[in-house]
């Protein structure tokens, strides 16, 4: 198996007496950290608006995490079409693929939060044919070699051409985060590579896996494991005490997870990956809570599935916890 990381760094607002770089240059040298220690990616989310600082510009951290490691893949996860000029983010994704040497993995999503929505004034119901019409934008802005113009509902561009390209051809690989039946089918269909989320139980996972392979293999293409990465959160335990206020501090996530994926009155997006009202069930059924040794054995039953990759979540950025995670979980699985 191989396992990357999830998430990104934290900073948030609070006047002089607040260092809002610590959070930055602690991520950075956690993920410094990670790659030395033979971690396969990092995959950063986008996120606006929350109050508590997650990363909002996730192609300019990557940029910067390029110039600090050599082997990592560098992914977003995902970056939010609906929020985005689809030819200057085509501008800036190649960029990061060149200064990397062709290290991006490019994820991409429609949106599911109402506040999101709210502060960019985006309609939720523009949302999926803004979404097709940046993708189309974005794919062709990599691939042509000639000027284009398209003139679209949402988007209008006159003779242009990109640069510079990227340097993995024809583009770096795609991502798509997707869970219902149907948009498993539009991932593979597309060939789109699958991210699946950190909320949905072990059993849930499995059957979108298998979802997924059956269409990729329907569409008549070799299925590669390596090609669906799933997201699981991680806290290593020693005893009950630290079992405990790991279930509390997921607990806390998923509530805040939870508080700004609610519908708000008048209607909105409703984020799918929201499985359960019980938060203690939820943390059983979607995370890695425990010591090395339990750890290791849900890993097995989740590669005996299928799955080779999963990306880790650790919210503490515990470099301790990569280091075990390395020699007492790693081994386990070889």
């Amino acid at each position: 198996m191989k396992f990357g990381l999830f998430g990104g760094a934290s900073s948030r607002r609070g006047g002089v007496a607040r260092d809002s770089t610590q959070g930055y240059r602690d991520f950075i040298g956690y993920v410094e950290e990670a790659e030395e220690l033979g971690y396969h990616s990092v995959f950063l989310v986008e996120h606006h608006f929350t109050g508590f600082g997650q990363v909002s510009s996730s192609l300019n951290l990557l940029t910067y995490l390029a110039a600090r490691t050599t082997r990592m893949r560098l992914g977003t996860a995902v970056v939010v079409l609906p929020w985005h000029n689809p030819v200057l983010l085509a501008e800036q994704a190649a960029t990061v693929d060149l200064l990397s040497a062709g290290r991006l993995e490019f994820g991409v999503g429609k949106g599911y939060r109402p506040n999101e929505f709210n502060g960019f004034n985006v309609k939720p119901g523009d949302a999926q044919d803004l979404f097709e019409e940046s993708l189309e934008v974005i794919r062709r802005a990599w691939t042509s070699e000639e000027r284009f113009t398209h003139i679209g509902k949402h988007w209008t561009f006159q003779d242009i051409i990109v640069e510079p390209p990227p340097i993995q051809r024809p583009h770096p690989p795609m991502w798509l985060a997707a869970g219902s039946p149907g948009g498993l089918k539009w991932a593979a269909d597309n060939s789109f590579n699958l991210l699946l989320d950190q909320i949905a139980s072990f059993d849930l996972i499995q059957e979108r896996f298998d979802t997924y392979r059956s269409a990729v293999e329907g569409a008549g293409r070799t299925f590669d494991p390596m090609n669906v990465a799933v997201a699981r959160a991680l806290h290593i335990t020693r005893n009950e005490e630290e079992r405990e206020a790991a279930h509390q501090q997921r607990a806390r996530l998923l509530s805040g997870i939870s508080r700004l994926s609610r519908i708000r009155e008048g209607g909105g997006p409703q984020s799918t990956m929201l499985q359960y009202n019980d938060t203690r069930l939820a943390t059983e059924e979607g995370a890695l809570i425990g010591p090395p040794e339990e750890i290791a054995e849900r890993l097995k039953r989740m590669r005996a599935g299928g799955v080779e990759y999963v990306l880790l979540i650790d919210i503490t950025g515990s470099r301790d916890s990569l280091r075990i995670f390395r020699d007492e979980v790693m081994p386990a699985l070889d």
